[in-house]
């Protein structure tokens, strides 16, 4: 595995992982190198899923589509396990609670 190996599945992952964040509905509070384990982890689970399937997805688009339903696949399950969590513990979040999050997160600003 050379440097540009590692390089392409990092920017695939980043992209990947991008662009599954934006489909899924909610807030998921990560950053970029987390986003990018997001996008790298759907390919694989994507890749996965779709060689079960019979289908081939090493490359071009189907490779994009299986590395982003992969990623929206394992974001689901991440809030499936923490949803669950948070309604055992008997503080759920309101839609007040989420929207104050977001302007707070907003005041922050980028540097922060």
């Amino acid at each position: 595995m050379t440097i540009s190996n590692v390089l392409g599945w990092a920017v695939f992952g980043l992209v990947a992982g991008a662009l599954a964040r934006l489909l899924h509905p909610g807030r998921d509070p990560m950053n970029w190198l987390w986003t990018m384990l997001l996008g790298i982890g759907g390919a694989i689970t994507g890749g996965y899923l779709a060689g079960l399937l019979g289908m081939e997805a090493n490359n071009g688009l189907a490779g994009w589509v299986a590395a982003i339903v992969g990623a929206l696949l394992l974001l689901a399950g991440y809030h499936m396990l923490t949803a669950n969590r948070s309604r055992l513990s008997g503080s759920s979040a309101t839609n007040d609670d989420y929207k104050r999050a977001v302007f707070d997160d907003l005041a922050r600003g980028p540097d922060r």
